[in-house]
């Protein structure tokens, strides 16, 4: 199944509701204005869809292997990878300095959906490369920046990120890897490391794994966890390669999706000690991780909206040619199922939730770039405060929706979506591994309510909420139908979203369970509500264009079409999901475990 790059909405998000207007403004961002990101988009859609796309299915039924130490990538991944190198697009948003584009992250996120909607799988190995590049930036010596960026950059080698161990999943206090220091300034690393993505391929010349491990004298838990650059080839003074590590892959898991992505579990230290080199401070670590997480989680979220774009677009193509029964309201003979009314309620389900989170995702990358980038202090805090507290519902929420729309994606076809040979039960079984990896989605939600909410007393949530009121304030000066129901919807929603906030920070410290019992129904609700903002927004505009005369009418309705969708059907949830959170605890926490 083929795949469009839906252009002219990501090219609205980005103008009318990201302010990429806003964001060329800024200093270091000039060059991204509209006409460049038009144009970047269009060359990213062409490549991703002549030349991933199709790698999607195939590399499905005959996935990545692993044989005596070594992995061989689906056929076709190698070639496709080294001309999305060789085009530059794994340094869109990285620094100039070291090869990239820097273009701001606002630019990069419609690439990184298309990527991740033309192959998921493939997409994994530039999300991987994309967190290293970051934690080395951030955290990395002036000499680990001189001989790894450019490279990583460039797309020359490829990067990974090494947390997860047999026996410590998401607890990551649990760590045993060591780290011996050498006396030269290297470590010598060993332990044995699990689900790494890509952590072994034939795509690029060299691996550079960023591991978490123990120093000998390290203190307890994670506060004595620190990071190291463990290339698979060490790296001489010049920058050519040099010896193979002591780092080897001896299994790939064979998984329910994601199968052509190699999932490698990685064994250091078996022939003497793998060469490692510290990054920043011993046990400083797993903030430094901290960094590739923040920029993955983001990423995949990109992932569920990506692949629920291809879903969707596979429904649609099948709605329109499959021939079944007759129409309700009378015809001379069968018609094809797009007329039928509840599959028109699945089709626009799934169009609604993906419109909304890319648009709440585009809107965070915005907030991202003003964080980064905005000459004045302050306004860089708040930026990224906000930006921040995004992150958890643009992955969290965004993975959970790429379920349900995938999902929906497999019932529209009916029983010809259970038939692998139509592609839309890959689309469904990749899907899963996304609420889970970078955090699982409860991960994401005790984020939300830990160090998201309760940091601040509700502060950052609170002044979000605030601009959901402004939004509800237009739509009250909106005449319809239509925008009777988004205010009416969105004004429950806010109330009901700041009503959570508040009782998340009132009772975090009396009754600890009982708040985290609701803490993913709270992403859920901030993410129907903020969601529901950025459709409501995306509707008054679409109202003033249409009111000007200009442009697409047909495009601006269904906009306006869609956003009621969604408020009547997604954001009507919200006063049910308060209830669950503030009143549910009772019910979560009710049977003792001998009862289960």
């Amino acid at each position: 199944m083929s795949y469009t790059a839906p252009l002219k909405d990501m090219l609205f998000v980005m103008n009318e509701l990201a302010g990429l207007a806003d964001v060329h403004t800024l200093p270091g961002c000039e060059d991204a204005t509209p006409d460049t990101a038009e144009a970047v988009l269009e060359e990213n859609a062409k490549f991703c869809g002549a030349v991933v796309a199709p790698l999607n299915g195939p590399s499905d039924k005959e996935p990545s292997f692993w044989h005596d130490g070594n992995v061989t990538t689906s056929k076709g991944f190698k070639d496709a990878f080294k001309a999305f190198a060789e085009a530059g697009w794994q340094g869109v948003q990285h620094p100039t300095e070291f090869g990239g584009q820097g273009l701001p992250k606002l630019l990069a996120t419609p690439c990184i959906e298309m990527l991740n909607s033309a192959s998921v799988s493939f997409a994994l190995v530039a999300l991987l490369s994309d967190g290293a590049i970051e934690a080395l930036l951030t955290a990395g010596s002036d000499a680990q920046k001189a001989t790894y960026l450019e490279p990583l950059v460039s797309g020359k080698w490829t990067g990974t990120m090494n947390l997860t161990e047999p026996q410590a999943g998401s607890d990551l206090a649990a760590v045993r890897s060591r780290a011996v220091p050498q006396g030269d300034g290297t470590y010598k690393v060993f332990g044995t490391k699990i689900f790494i993505t890509y952590g072994e391929h034939d795509m690029a010349e060299n691996i550079v794994h960023l591991v978490l491990a123990r120093t000998p004298d390290a203190p307890a838990g994670v506060k004595g966890i620190s990071l190291f650059i463990v290339p698979k080839f060490l790296v001489n003074a010049d920058g050519t390669l040099g010896a193979r590590n002591d780092a080897h892959c001896v299994s790939i898991e064979h998984k329910l999706g994601i199968k052509a992505s190699p999932t490698a579990v990685l064994q250091f230290g078996d022939h003497g000690g793998a060469i490692g080199t510290l990054v920043g401070e011993e046990n400083r670590g797993l903030e430094y991780m901290f960094i590739m997480m923040n920029a993955a989680r983001f990423g995949v979220g990109l992932q569920g909206i990506g692949l629920a774009e291809r879903s969707y677009q596979q429904a649609v193509a099948f709605a329109k040619d499959r021939v079944q029964s007759r129409d309700l309201a009378g015809s001379a003979g069968p018609v094809s199922i797009i007329h039928h009314p509840d599959v028109r309620r699945m089709l626009m389900s799934m169009r609604a939730q993906i419109e909304a989170a890319r648009a709440l995702a585009y809107v965070g990358a915005g907030v991202s770039d003003v964080a980064h980038h905005h000459p004045d202090a302050a306004v860089r805090a708040d930026s990224l405060a906000v930006y921040e507290y995004l992150v958890p519902v643009i992955k969290g929420w965004s993975t959970e929706m790429s379920q349900d729309v995938t999902r929906d994606g497999v019932q529209v076809h009916g029983g010809m979506g259970f038939i692998e040979e139509t592609g839309a039960a890959q689309h469904y079984r990749d899907a899963k591994i996304l609420t889970i990896y970078e955090g699982t989605t409860a991960i994401q939600a005790n984020d939300l309510v830990g160090r998201k909410t309760v940091r601040d007393g509700g502060a950052v949530a609170k002044s979000i909420i605030a601009q959901v009121r402004a939004t509800e304030a237009q739509l009250a000066g909106l005449a319809g139908a239509d925008f009777r129901a988004m205010h009416r919807q969105l004004s429950e929603g806010s109330a009901a979203l700041d009503a959570v906030v508040d009782y998340v920070a009132a009772n975090m410290k009396t009754d600890i369970k009982a708040v985290f019992a609701g803490s993913v129904p709270y992403l859920k609700l901030a993410g129907i509500v903020l969601g529901g903002w950025q459709m409501a927004r995306a509707a008054i505009i679409a109202q003033q264009k249409l009111d000007a005369g200009g442009g697409d009418a047909s495009f601006y309705r269904a906009k306006i079409g869609t956003a009621r969708f969604f408020a009547d059907h997604i954001l009507s949830q919200a006063s049910g999901l308060r209830t669950a959170i503030i009143d549910g605890s009772a019910g979560v926490l009710a049977l003792t475990e001998d009862q289960f």
